[in-house]
């Protein structure tokens, strides 16, 4: 009796976006995996620009795709995101700043 592989049991698979950083004029690609998070997709973005092109901040980074932002835990794969899909990755500045 076999079992079906689910998408979680696959081994994570690479994945490169095209990629903006809050005000950067740059578009760059970025490659992640399937198996990382949009924290970690933030981080691998902001590392090639942030304080580079663009000044850092003290803000959380938050991933948009497809004009939705994404929580910080969901990973690649279950955010349906594709190769060479774009995606923003902005700052998340509290209204009151």
């Amino acid at each position: 009796m076999t079992q079906e592989l689910g998408a979680q049991d696959l081994a994570p698979q690479l994945v490169p976006l095209n990629a903006i950083f809050a005000t950067d004029f740059v578009q760059i690609l970025v490659p992640v995996t399937t198996a990382n998070t949009m924290q970690e997709v933030a981080a691998a973005v902001a590392h090639h620009v942030e304080g580079r092109r663009v000044r850092a901040q003290p803000f959380e980074k938050v991933v948009i795709h497809n004009g939705k932002r994404l929580p910080a835990d969901m990973t690649v794969a279950a955010a349906g995101i594709k190769p060479l899909d774009h995606i923003a990755v902005e700052y998340d500045i509290p209204e009151q700043s």
